[in-house]
């Protein structure tokens, strides 16, 4: 069999089995062994157990479960209702008020964790309420929610640029520098989207009154001393790497401290708090680990098989434009965002993709960026965007899934919109780096 017909068995077998409703760990597990066994036979399984060795005793790879454990003790405590409360004090007055506050506590919330479906879930148990309570458009509410939300992906630390970070071996501490210019655009965008609408039609988010705007801090100082605990907690950890302190590792360490203290002090400590967090963590990491483990064996095996030369020289062999090549790379990633796990899609993908970019002369920092972007929209898209799923799961019961998805589709067009910014205008990114 040609290395052509097995990429197409390949590609066919591993989308047969997701129809069965297989986890994609399993299917890509299966698949590697099925294509180990019958194109080399069982003396080769030792190259593919290599493979998982090296992605399970990646150093980096420490930095999630810190990060996630600090996204599930937040989930757990005060802190993240405090930071919502005290911005409605301050952006209440505007048109569309709460809304805006909404996607700035989630740029300060993906700043703390960078975790995604987490965030999701708190907004939509603190924000989507209020705002549906005060007269909000439903629409508007739900796709703010669920937009900022996905600022997880690219505001560091994001899990998703380590895990990038990781697979292309580049510097995780430049990647996140690189995407900070990004995750405020893409703020400042949901922000614009939010203000156009509310100035042209007020009943879309009509402002709130001085005693909304106070029900809950007295003054702008309560309000103020609010903010500076998760203000502090993601200078510590953004800092201390910026700084050159700390690695990204030890940064994740200090900030899963930082917030265990702080929960501590404001008396929400407990045995139960805990032990719900590292259960969350060892679910989640759980989940990223088999899946890592199973489509580096897949990708392992068709490296052995010549899969990657032959999807480079495919590639490169086109006689068009390098730029028209990353257009058909951005389209395959947003295709397979659709139905994959943005694990998924980085553990099968980046390892052919990111010795392409580099051949075709451009930054893999700058292919990172576009990469995260890319996979914040896919967790926006139908038919299985996570964010639909994560929010659909907290959201009051008039609230249905198609609901969720129509409200979503000028957020994705807002995320488009910035990832051909960043495609046509890499200093965008690039500048800080």
């Amino acid at each position: 069999m040609s290395i052509a017909d097995g990429t197409i068995l390949m590609v066919g077998a591993i989308f047969a089995l997701l129809v069965t409703g297989l986890p994609l760990a399993f299917i890509t597990g299966l698949v590697a062994l099925a294509f180990t066994f019958g194109w080399f036979g069982p003396m080769a399984m030792p190259l593919v157990t290599s493979r998982i060795y090296g992605f399970v005793t990646e150093y980096s790879l420490v930095a999630v479960p810190m990060f996630v454990l600090m996204a599930s003790l937040l989930d757990r405590s005060g802190i993240a209702k405090d930071l919502f409360n005290a911005m409605r004090v301050f952006a209440g007055r505007l048109p569309g008020g709460v809304a805006i506050q909404t996607v700035v506590v989630a740029f300060f919330l993906a700043a703390l964790s960078g975790i995604i479906g987490g965030e999701i879930v708190l907004l939509g148990i603190l924000a989507l309420p209020q705002m549906l309570r005060l007269g909000y458009d439903k629409h508007l509410s739900i796709g703010v929610v669920c937009a900022g939300g996905s600022l997880g992906t690219m505001m560091p630390p994001s899990i998703v640029l380590i895990i990038y970070g990781l697979i292309a071996s580049v510097s995780i501490a430049d990647l996140f520098t690189a995407a900070i210019t990004p995750a405020v655009i893409l703020m400042l965008s949901y922000i614009g989207y939010v203000l156009v609408r509310c100035l042209k039609n007020p009943s879309l988010g009509p402002p709130l009154t001085e005693e909304d705007r106070l029900e809950t801090f007295a003054t702008k100082g309560k309000a103020l001393q609010a903010i500076i605990v998760p203000a502090l907690i993601a200078v510590l950890v953004l800092g201390s790497i910026y700084g050159g302190i700390a690695s990204v590792t030890e940064a994740a360490a200090m900030g899963a401290f930082g917030v265990l203290l702080a929960i501590v002090l404001r008396g929400e400590f407990s045995l139960k708090v805990m032990h719900e967090s590292l259960g969350q963590t060892l679910m989640t990491c759980g989940m990223i680990i088999w899946i890592g483990i199973g489509a580096a064996a897949l990708v392992g095996v068709y490296n052995l098989m010549g899969g990657n030369r032959f999807i480079s020289g495919m590639i490169l062999g086109l006689d068009v434009a390098p730029i028209v090549i990353i257009l058909v790379m951005m389209g395959i990633l947003l295709i397979l965002g659709m139905f994959l796990d943005w694990i998924g899609v980085a553990m099968l993908t980046l390892p052919i993709f990111v010795p392409i970019i580099t051949e075709l002369g451009y930054s893999p920092i700058w292919f990172g960026i576009l990469f995260a972007v890319n996979m914040q929209v896919s967790f926006l898209s139908p038919p299985f965007g996570p964010a639909a799923f994560y929010l659909k799961g907290v959201a009051p019961p008039e609230i249905s899934l198609q609901d969720i998805f129509v409200s979503l589709l000028p957020f994705i067009a807002l995320q488009l919109l910035v990832l051909f910014a960043l495609l046509f205008w890499p200093n965008l990114a690039m500048w800080l780096v």
